[in-house]
C-alpha cells in the first residue's frame, strides 16, 4: 500500500525571471508511478502543515493512517482537503516536454532589445479521554469529514502495537522498533480510519486527502513508518509550499533531475515511458539515497505554465495562509508562494531516517524540461541554409546521445526510430 506517511493498514470493525520560450506539449505527471504517494508540505516559520493523499485502492473500511506528530492537536488543526487541489499542483509542477521549430536560416529574426536583454538573463539549465491501556493514552478522538481521528500517546512501542492489534489494526512485523523510536521523541500519533456511515452520507466516491497543522522547530517527514509494510520502492512526491525559496533535505543528497537537453521527435508519443525510463536511470545512478528537484520556481511567474497557477483560495486550502485573501484567480507576480516538488524513491534499507528539511534563500527557478526541437525543412538555399542542413545529422546524433545517457535504451533502436520520423544521424 502506497500511502504517505501511512504506516499500518486497518481492518476495522465496520462502524518576471527569464522566461523558458517554447510551447508546452506534454507532462510527467504523478499518475506515471505506481505505489505512489503525495504530500504538500508547507512550511511557514514554525508553523507546519502536512495534505496527505494516497494511490490507496481497495475497501474503504480497510485504510488507517498512522502518522506521528510532535504535538498534541486540537480539532482546529485537523481538515480535509479537495482531491483537485492536489492534482492541480501536481500538473502545474510536473516535469513536462516543449517543442520548438528551427528559424528559417534564410530569414534570421531580429531580436528585440528587450528580448536581449531577457535572453542575457536566462538561467543556464544544468544537468473522549480514556484511561490509559497498555500504556496508550486516548488524548482526543475527533469527526473529520469521513473519517474518525484519535490523537494519541504512548510509554513504549509494545503497549502501542497491542492497544492497536487489540482494537483491530492489523500491525506489520518491524513497526515496534520504528513506533518505539518516536515514542523516545515524546511524540504523539495522530490515527485515522474510515467511517462508512459518513463517508456514505457525504457522498464521497474517494478518500480525500487530510491535513494536519501544528508548530514545530523540526521540518521533516516522518517517513519511515510507510517502509515497515511496503511491498518494495516506493515513490513519493513532496509539493512543499514556503515564502521565500526553495526547500531541499539536510539529511539525503538533493539531487537535480536532468534537464534542459534536446530529444528526439519520437519521444513526444512516448514520453510517460520516456520519464520513468530516465527517472529510473537517475535513481540508481545516486543509489537510490537521492531527494530529486523536479520543479522550483516562485508560483507567480511560471513560463511555460503546464497548468495555471493556483489560486490564493487554493493556496491557503494547502496550509499557505500567508498569501492572502481566498481569491479564486491564479496568483500573479508579487505573491510570496515558493513551489519545490520533490521526488523521492525509497525503501527501508536506502532511506533509514526520516527526511529533514530546510527553506533555503535560493529562487534560482529550476524545472525538469525536454525539448523537442523540430528542423526547418524550408527550400531556401542560402549559404547560411546550407550550413544549416550539412550540420542537422550531428544535431540528430546529438539527440541520440542524449536519449541513450537518459534512459539507458539501446542506441540501435533509438536511431531507427529516429530515421522513421526523419531524423537520420547519417549525413545525405
Amino acid at each position: 500500500m502506497g500511502v504517505a506517511l501511512a504506516a499500518i493498514s486497518a481492518q476495522v470493525v465496520a462502524g518576471p525571471a527569464a522566461a523558458f520560450c517554447g510551447f508546452y506539449v506534454a507532462q510527467a505527471d504523478s499518475k506515471l508511478f505506481n505505489k505512489s504517494s503525495k504530500v504538500v508540505l508547507t512550511r511557514d516559520g514554525k508553523e507546519t502543515a502536512i495534505t496527505m493523499a494516497s494511490d490507496y485502492e481497495g475497501d474503504a473500511k480497510e485504510f488507517a493512517l498512522v502518522v506521528p506528530v510532535p504535538t498534541f492537536i486540537e480539532r482546529k488543526q485537523i481538515g480535509v482537503v479537495d482531491m483537485k487541489t492536489i492534482d492541480h499542483i501536481d500538473a502545474y509542477s510536473a516535469p513536462r516536454l516543449v517543442e520548438y521549430t528551427d528559424e528559417d536560416p534564410c530569414n534570421p529574426p531580429i531580436p528585440s532589445p528587450m528580448a536581449m536583454a531577457a535572453g542575457a538573463a536566462r538561467p543556464v539549465m544544468l544537468s473522549a479521554i480514556a484511561v490509559p491501556h497498555h500504556g496508550v493514552t486516548i488524548e482526543a478522538n475527533y469527526d473529520v469529514g469521513e473519517y474518525d481521528v484519535l490523537i494519541l500517546s504512548a510509554k513504549e512501542s509494545d503497549g502501542l502495537v497491542s492497544w492497536l492489534t487489540e482494537n483491530g489494526y492489523r500491525i506489520p512485523a518491524g513497526a515496534s522498533s520504528v513506533l518505539g523510536s518516536y515514542i523516545k521523541q515524546n511524540m504523539h500519533f495522530f490515527v485515522a480510519k474510515v467511517n462508512l456511515d459518513r463517508m456514505k452520507l457525504i457522498g464521497a466516491g474517494y478518500l480525500r486527502p487530510l491535513q494536519v497543522r501544528y508548530q514545530t522547530a523540526k521540518f521533516m517527514l516522518p517517513l519511515r513508518l510507510g517502509t515497515v509494510n511496503a511491498n518494495g520502492p516506493q515513490d513519493l512526491i513532496v509539493y512543499a509550499l514556503t515564502r521565500s525559496g526553495r526547500v531541499e533535505a539536510v539529511n539525503y543528497p538533493n539531487v537535480k533531475v536532468p534537464t534542459g537537453m534536446d530529444v528526439p521527435l519520437y519521444v513526444k508519443d512516448e514520453f510517460g515511458p520516456f520519464y520513468k525510463a530516465m527517472f529510473d536511470r537517475a535513481v540508481g545512478n545516486a543509489h537510490m539515497r537521492g531527494v530529486f528537484v523536479e520543479y522550483a520556481w516562485n508560483m507567480g511567474n511560471c513560463d511555460p505554465c503546464s497548468a495555471p497557477p493556483l489560486s490564493t483560495k487554493e493556496l491557503v486550502e494547502l496550509g499557505a495562509r500567508w498569501t492572502g485573501d481566498e481569491s479564486e484567480t491564479p496568483v500573479s507576480w508579487g505573491v510570496p508562494a515558493y513551489v519545490t516538488r520533490l521526488h523521492v524513491r525509497y525503501d527501508a534499507k536506502s532511506f533509514p531516517e526520516d527526511i529533514a528539511f530546510e527553506e533555503t534563500s535560493d529562487q534560482e527557478s529550476f524545472q525538469g524540461r525536454y525539448v523537442l526541437r523540430h528542423p526547418w525543412r524550408g527550400v531556401g538555399n542560402c549559404l547560411a541554409a546550407q550550413s544549416y542542413r550539412a550540420q542537422l545529422p550531428a544535431a540528430f546524433a546529438q539527440q541520440a546521445d542524449n536519449l541513450v545517457a537518459l534512459t539507458g535504451w539501446p542506441r540501435t533502436e533509438i536511431e531507427a526510430r529516429m530515421a522513421a520520423t526523419g531524423q537520420s544521424s547519417q549525413s545525405q
